[in-house]
């Protein structure tokens, strides 16, 4: 996401470069090159003026400290009302009350379904909640199998009413089904229809009047640009909801939507998601995400998602098998486990300040890992945890168990070589996993 947008505001600074100070006459092809980028992105129009008006009257006059140049103040102007453009602040969620109750709102397609589940299993870990999901989509018999699939991947009890066509009874029922069993947060996934309309409208709004939910959530699809965003003011005039979802940030999406919908409805987005797994659910902060646009990375996140697979015991562990020399495939396939529960490779490639530009046109597959893990899982126990044993014949019967090459097993031989001196080289240097992840 934001790719293209990204680039071009970093072409609108280049023409700074050089330049002594920030004036009318130098700031205006920035400017016009800014908006430009802004409407390719699909933002809309009014809103794009509007930001670049603001910019203009923070950067003219803007005195040029020695140590940066007009081009850096640009930025530093621009990431500022990026930020500001998107919310300033995070918002957290209201699941204070027990139970809370949260209503999911959205067009057909966008993603509701999927979201529902992503965010019962988000409350159960992250908040240590007891959840309950009420499928009320009684138009779509996929929507009720789908969150009923989802409840036993992530063993979260799904309500369902087999039969009962009125989903405002349902959504009542499954607020008193909780009740009864003690869950203190119901998620209530709802019908879409293809576009807005009549009927959708009133049967939403008779279930908001029904459960009296103390979180609206309007759910969607990233890619949809700026109907988007047409879109959400409708269900706001209706709903008066309390926030919005950002769904398929991982599609060919320009970010007009992010960058629009808080101005037309003023309602903060709270949570964006991308792809199908049930993991892939964030909370959205709007300066973490300006970096990101101008390039900057995101190491906070990047830290954060490092932070949650972190166990302190097995790191202590893993440093003392590193001193001693004892760092083994076994211990080399666990961290890529780790690694590989953080999310999508190539997206945390893209956290880390620098990098993003150099991946995007790289194709790393979400499977990048799968030979190395092939390779090693075709090893005997005695060789995962003695690597010295690997002669060539054993070497062989690897590459064949596993479905690769001899030179594929030489490679991951070397590379876990380099890994195992350079880890030594780090412990013994004084330097830890604990101190990487800013612990003490």
């Amino acid at each position: 996401m934001f790719e293209s947008l990204s680039e071009r505001l970093e072409k609108s600074f280049k023409i700074l470069k050089g330049e002594g100070r920030i004036s009318e006459i130098n700031i205006a092809e920035t400017l016009k090159d800014v908006r430009r980028a802004l409407l390719d992105a699909d933002v809309n129009f009014k809103i794009a003026k509007q930001f670049t008006d603001t910019v203009k009257a923070k950067a003219l006059g803007q005195e040029v400290l020695n140590s940066v140049n007009p081009s850096q103040m640009m930025v530093k102007i621009v990431h500022d009302e990026l930020a500001q453009l998107m919310g300033g602040d995070q918002t957290d969620i209201n699941i204070k009350i027990n139970p809370a109750i949260i209503l999911i709102a959205g067009l057909q397609g966008s993603g509701k379904t999927t979201f529902s589940g992503k965010l019962a299993k988000w409350v159960k870990s992250k908040r240590s909640k007891n959840p309950l999901l009420a499928a009320c989509d009684i138009y779509r018999p996929a929507a009720i199998e789908q969150l009923k699939i989802i409840g036993e991947q992530t063993e979260i009890p799904v309500y369902i009413e087999d039969g009962n066509k009125n989903p405002v009874q349902i959504a009542k029922n499954a607020v008193r089904e909780a009740r009864k069993n003690g869950n203190d947060v119901i998620i209530i996934d709802t019908a879409g229809r293809l576009a807005v309309d009549e009927e959708m409208m009133r049967e939403i709004s008779s279930i908001k009047d029904a459960v009296n939910p103390h979180e609206i959530l309007f759910v969607v699809d990233s890619m949809t640009g700026q109907d988007a965003v047409n879109t959400a003011k409708e269900f706001n005039d209706r709903l008066d909801f309390d926030g919005v979802v950002l769904t398929k940030l991982d599609g060919d999406t320009r970010g007009g939507a992010a960058l629009s919908i808080r101005s037309v409805v003023n309602k903060p987005i709270k949570f964006v998601s991308s792809g199908e797994k049930m993991d892939a659910i964030d909370l959205f902060y709007p300066v973490r995400m300006a970096d990101r646009i101008l390039g900057m990375g995101d190491i906070v996140t990047l830290v954060e998602k490092a932070q949650e697979q972190y166990n302190i015991e097995e790191a202590r562990k893993l440093q003392k098998k590193i001193a001693k020399d004892q760092f083994d495939f076994n211990d080399f396939i666990n961290q890529i486990q780790q690694i590989k529960k953080m999310g999508n490779v190539k997206d945390l490639m893209a956290m880390i300040p620098g990098v993003g530009k150099t991946v995007k046109d790289l194709d790393i597959d979400d499977n990048a890992f799968k030979g190395i893990e092939a390779i090693i899982r075709s090893m005997t126990p005695d060789e995962r945890s003695m690597p010295a044993l690997l002669n060539g014949s054993r070497r062989k019967r690897i590459a064949s168990g596993s479905g690769t090459s001899v030179q594929e097993v030489n490679k991951l031989v070397k590379q876990f070589d380099e890994t195992r001196k350079m880890m030594k080289m780090v412990t013994k240097s004084g330097g830890n996993a604990s101190k990487l992840l800013g612990r003490k």
